[in-house]
């Protein structure tokens, strides 16, 4: 593996025990009620650069003052939003954002990376892969809950059932899809079955109920099965 490669990982583990081992709930809770005013953050703020230089050395000492610079407003910022999952998803983007272009620019990866990226805009595998994976999250599930319209409509609690099972299809429809690249045809019948066992086991669910949840469930998976071989046959 390549300095350049060890560099990265060196940064990513450093900020993945500063940010979760080492900063107790304390801290995080204070950084939630006083923001900016909270001592903890600066102290978590040192604690991360401290940590990059730490696994870096001093001669990075530039790269340990963005990363302790940025990670402090980037939590200071946070600390004013609502405690949820696309909010913790976004503070994390940011940090591994400052976490790749301080590795980028330390490694004079600017002129490369432009034109790595003029190529994956020209290749069509690229762009089918993404066509299939955006296809595969909302709009299939879209789709399915059309063609799924006459059962759930005949359920009490269908749309929370709906709402429940949206995130679980869309997962189960990207792992179907990657097994189908793969090729992986085997491993698809040890997850259906696994989801049959879990999913179909309650006795006394009304009949419709079963039966709105075994046709959305092959339907996610069909559809994932023949968006994986359309993309296997253009590759």
């Amino acid at each position: 593996m390549s300095m350049e490669a060890i560099w990265l990982l060196k940064l990513v583990s450093a900020h993945l025990l500063t940010d979760f081992v080492l900063q107790p709930r304390s801290w995080v809770l204070e950084r939630k009620q006083r923001h900016f005013a909270s001592g903890r953050l600066y102290l978590h703020g040192l604690v991360t650069g401290l940590g990059a230089l730490v696994f870096l050395g001093p001669a990075y000492w530039i790269v340990v003052l963005i990363i302790t610079l940025t990670h402090i407003l980037i939590d200071g910022w946070k600390s004013y939003q609502t405690d949820s999952t696309r909010w913790f998803i976004v503070d994390q983007l940011m940090h591994l954002a400052v976490i790749v272009t301080c590795w980028v620019g330390t490694f004079g990866f600017i002129q490369p990376l432009i034109q790595q990226l003029k190529l994956i805009n020209h290749n069509l595998h690229f762009w089918v892969m993404c066509t299939a994976i955006i296809f595969l999250t909302f709009p299939a599930g879209i789709l399915i809950g059309q063609l799924t319209s006459q059962w759930r409509k005949r359920i009490a609690d269908a749309e929370s059932l709906a709402s429940a099972g949206k995130w679980i299809g869309v997962i189960e429809r990207l792992i179907v899809f990657m097994l189908v690249v793969l090729g992986q045809f085997s491993a698809i019948s040890l997850l259906v079955a696994a989801k049959g066992i879990i999913r179909f086991n309650e006795k006394d669910r009304p009949e419709v109920k079963t039966e709105y949840l075994v046709i959305g469930t092959l339907m996610s998976i069909g559809l994932s099965m023949i968006t994986g071989l359309a993309v296997k046959y253009l590759q």
